[in-house]
């Protein structure tokens, strides 16, 4: 099953260094059998794309919590055997709860907004609280960071990926 991790870029580099990407049960977000319920029409690649887009949404909480990270939300994708992951009932129904840590070798792509994304992203970051709290001015901030397309790399790119500190590397030609 392809999981998403909420991350910001420190905490993809303390995953790298120690190839963990959790360090015991955590919670994730994955196409469950509620979201594919909700979701009828929509084929795997929509499904993984509104799992994705959930996880980037919660990275904005932790960037929220980091007043020091860079203003780019991350969300690290990883495949697990489904008996490692459980749904949560009483969750958002993209949630799910992961049982066990997940190691650095699970990584299948990591996902990081570009370098023209960090404004809106600190606008959002800075009001995801409020929005959570039912401000619609704040959410309308934080659904515009959602505009911003997050940029694909490759497993083998993380260490560049930290060394650039995503400043340059692969922005001008990332995937999707």
């Amino acid at each position: 099953m392809r999981i998403y991790l909420p991350a910001t870029l420190p905490l993809l580099a303390k995953a790298r260094a120690e190839l963990a990407l959790t360090d015991g049960p955590s919670v994730g977000f994955a196409v469950t059998p509620a979201l594919r319920e909700w979701y009828v029409e929509g084929d795997l690649e929509e499904l993984e794309y509104a799992a994705m887009t959930a996880a980037a949404r919660e990275s904005l909480a932790l960037l929220a919590a980091d007043p020091s990270a860079r203003r780019r939300r991350v969300v690290l994708a990883a495949d697990l055997p489904d008996a490692a992951v459980r749904p949560l009932p009483d969750g958002p129904r993209e949630q799910l709860s992961i049982l066990a840590p997940v190691p650095w070798s699970a990584l299948a792509s990591v996902h990081v907004d570009g370098f023209e994304a960090e404004p809106a992203v600190a606008a959002a970051a800075e009001a995801v609280q409020a929005a959570a709290a039912g401000d619609e001015d704040a959410q309308f901030i934080v659904d515009g960071a959602e505009d911003e397309s997050l940029l694909w790399y490759a497993v083998q790119e993380a260490d560049d990926l930290l060394a650039g500190g995503a400043g340059t590397f692969g922005d001008e030609g990332a995937g999707t």
